[in-house]
């Protein structure tokens, strides 16, 4: 994922359309087009980088030329052709789906996650990341974890500058263990927690932590970002994180129910102040 996944969406969810709507087949619109099928597939599921030559086709096939709508899709042709930042990192997100999260993280409008046992990545300090990689050697150079390192430090632009956009609004629960999680050392632990407590004031980021004291939930057994678009011609979309990768969600359905699931959690969580107060606590008695 080279550039913005957005506009690839649109013209994605535009051509499954018309082609629902003709009640023709991948394979009789491939034929008609001489492209092959495989390619039209991953035109119409937003896979790889739309061309220009293609989409004029599918608009004269269609009979859409001349239309606001064809002009939208060029828009979004040109749009899609983009590089995205992370494609400097090209080697750092090897890991599987990474590249796809970041392409939605810098488009969405919001970010509703869930950590556990780890610290929300767009709040953790350099030194918290460090150490985190660090106990991945040897799988990890020195080099490539100075590289991970910088990679979420970029990514941490979000929350305060974005091009024609909004800054990203976080609304972030994590579980109370992720913040008794001993990562690093002591020091590395107090200046994190006093991060949080900083950046949490910041007024898009919301921080709630999801205490000990409450009975689980549904949904806390894994880390997820609930990404939401407020153009209402992009679809909402859930990513699940594992230590093999990413694993991504938006069946309409599915994505409803985790917004649910999210809400849930909020609801059973710290208030803003409690959690920073609960922070402030934990700081102290582990890491003081």
């Amino acid at each position: 994922m080279q550039g913005p996944i957005v506009p690839r969406r649109r013209i994605a969810d535009t051509f499954k359309g018309l082609r629902d709507e003709s009640g023709r087949t991948l394979e009789e619109v491939a034929e008609a087009l001489l492209i092959s099928t495989s390619k039209l597939s991953r035109l119409e599921n937003a896979q790889g980088s739309p061309q220009a030559r293609d989409v004029r086709d599918l608009i004269r096939f269609y009979g859409i030329e001349n239309t606001q709508l064809a002009e939208r899709l060029m828009r979004w042709v040109k749009a899609s052709g983009r590089q995205g930042w992370w494609t400097d990192y090209s080697q750092t997100t090897a890991t599987p789906g990474l590249d796809a999260h970041l392409a939605y993280e810098s488009e969405a409008s919001v970010a509703r996650i869930y950590t556990i046992p780890l610290l929300p990545v767009l709040l953790q300090t350099p030194d918290y990341a460090r150490a985190q990689y660090s106990t991945h050697e040897p799988w990890w150079s020195a080099e490539e974890v100075d590289r991970l390192v910088d990679l979420r430090e970029h990514r941490k632009h979000v929350l305060a500058e974005r091009e024609d956009m909004e800054p990203l609004r976080l609304v972030a629960v994590t579980h109370e263990s992720a913040l008794r999680q001993f990562v690093g050392s002591r020091e590395i632990m107090h200046a994190q927690l006093d991060h949080l407590v900083e950046r949490s004031t910041a007024p898009n980021i919301e921080l709630r932590v999801f205490p000990f004291a409450h009975p689980p939930l549904f949904s806390m057994s894994c880390m997820y970002a609930y990404f939401e678009f407020e153009n209402e011609l992009d679809r909402d979309i859930v990513h699940i994180e594992t230590h093999a990768g990413f694993r991504h969600i938006e069946t309409a359905k599915t994505v409803e129910y985790y917004r649910g699931y999210h809400d849930a959690l909020v609801a059973a969580s710290l208030e803003p102040d409690e959690s920073r107060a609960l922070i402030r606590e934990i700081q102290t008695a582990q890491f003081g």
